[in-house]
């Protein structure tokens, strides 16, 4: 079953299905309840009426039990014995004995012992909760169900009987009957409404996705990852759905621009060095005396650089996670402006002291973003650049700060995107590939961190590096 309305139909189908019939059996067991109850009692008024009459004296044969075909009855002995029965009483089971005669040897009551009889004290009928059972009777002819009432009474010779008395079950198993027969007829019609409801319900609900996926399903075909699928004026999970589905397009739209860009620009940088090498290189073959090896080799390296860049981009792209090594970015700070000695200006290193610099991170990834942040500034600067470290609450901070002509406020954004050179940087020789900046704020993110770019107070551009502190390790217990 893979319709989600066929699935919700059955569901809400059996759900109901399992409550009806609980509620059904509930109704059926307080209403037979009820019923039984009310039959116990009609027996035990019958049953009172006739050992109320035995403790007055009233002879056994003269008993009066005019409603004898509603209420049979039967009056025994402490031994079991019948002594009295209504008339008709053809049969009778559940009261203890299936005898329907009184039995010859049953101590018997005479009208002068009765007339005799001054002492009613003797006579007792018991107030307290008759025995009820249910069985059969037969009457002139007829078998039913009867509920039986047990009360004794103890007579003025110092005798105890017992009275059954009967009440018809026939109104109580007609009503219920009724009932069952009645839920029977409607609960499957109940069912088929309720199936039809969900799934008609279901159906107006589920009705926004399915044009969901038919948006989907043609963006997919058709590659045109600008469309959008519709959005419901709901403010429903399936609303949410197409709005999260839409941003997610949106995302996945930028995304694939940037790699278009991406790529279109990597073919583009790399195509410039390919091309001057080889020009160099056929050159050479021609005319060997030509061959301008400084410049030949000046394309390889750079071709080399830019190859090495488009490959970390590529990782960092793919999710490539730091390493967890604790790095000292005071150390390699100064490390990496000592392996500097060619620059145009030595940069003036500060590092606070005293001071915490350990970072967790990839030592390789932060030297390199510290290295496009030095030949940045070296590109741009004037007569200086700077690089302080110190410490500022939780993180350190780098900051490189150069005095050239600064970034215009517009362009602080925009200098950190890939293959961006701004008009004074656009000369190859240069201005290089665009991609220093890029790398360093993608590893500065990757490492929980941030990289941004202001103005420095002499008016040159100020690039700083914030990095969290690394976690202090807890000794163990000894």
């Amino acid at each position: 079953m893979r319709s989600v309305r066929a699935r919700a139909a059955l569901g809400a189908t059996l759900v109901v299905a399992v409550a009806l019939v609980a509620a059904g059996l509930a109704v059926l067991t307080v209403l037979r309840g009820n019923l039984t109850e009310r039959a116990g009692l009609e027996a035990e008024v019958a049953a009172r009426e006739v050992a109320g009459q035995i403790a007055l004296g009233v002879p056994y044969t003269d008993l009066e039990l005019d409603d004898e075909e509603t209420h049979p009855v039967q009056v025994t002995d402490e031994a079991g014995r019948v002594v009295a029965v209504s008339k008709d009483l053809e049969a009778v089971s559940g009261t203890g004995t299936d005898e329907v005669a009184p039995t010859s040897s049953a101590p018997a009551r005479d009208d002068d012992e009765a007339d005799d009889d001054d002492d009613p004290a003797r006579s007792e009928v018991s107030s307290g909760t008759p025995d009820f059972v249910n069985g059969t009777a037969t009457v002139d002819g007829e078998s039913a169900d009867y509920r039986f009432a047990a009360v004794e009474v103890t007579t003025d010779r110092d005798v105890t009987l017992t009275v059954h008395a009967g009440a018809p079950l026939a109104a109580e198993q007609e009503a219920v009957d009724t009932v069952r027969n009645a839920m029977l007829t409607g609960l499957p019609l109940m069912l088929l409404v309720v199936a039809v409801v969900t799934w008609m319900v279901t159906r107006r609900a589920l009705r926004p996705v399915e044009g969901i996926r038919r948006e989907l399903a043609a963006i997919t075909a058709s590659e045109d990852l600008g469309r959008r699928v519709p959005e419901p004026g709901s403010r429903d999970e399936i609303a949410r759905l197409a709005r999260t589905t839409n941003e997610t397009l949106a995302v996945l739209e930028a995304s694939v621009d940037r790699q278009r860009r991406f790529v279109a620009d990597a073919s583009h940088e790399l195509r410039s060095p390919i091309a001057s090498l080889r020009t160099q290189l056929e050159v050479g073959e021609a005319h060997p005396e030509l061959l301008d090896v400084p410049g030949a080799v000046a394309d390889t390296v750079r071709l080399q650089v830019l190859a090495a860049d488009l490959l970390l981009l590529a990782r960092l792209d793919a999710g490539e996670r730091p390493a967890n090594a604790v790095v000292d970015l005071g150390a390699l700070v100064r490390e990496e402006v000592s392996q500097r000695p060619a620059d145009r200006l030595p940069p003036e290193v500060s590092v606070a002291d005293p001071g915490s610099y350990d970072v967790v991170g990839s030592r390789g990834q932060l030297a390199r973003v510290v290295g496009n942040l030095l030949d940045n500034a070296q590109r741009h600067a004037e007569s200086s650049v700077a690089v302080t470290v110190r410490p500022d609450g939780g993180e350190v901070l780098v900051e490189v700060t150069d005095d050239g002509a600064g970034v215009a406020p517009a362009e602080q954004d925009r200098i950190f995107e890939r293959f961006v050179r701004l008009d004074d940087a656009r000369s190859r020789d240069d201005g290089g590939a665009g991609l220093g900046l890029a790398i360093a704020r993608d590893v500065a993110n990757r490492h929980g961190g941030t990289l941004t770019v202001s103005t420095a107070p002499g008016g040159g551009a100020r690039f700083t590096l914030r990095l969290p502190v690394a976690p202090v390790a807890r000794p163990e217990p000894g």
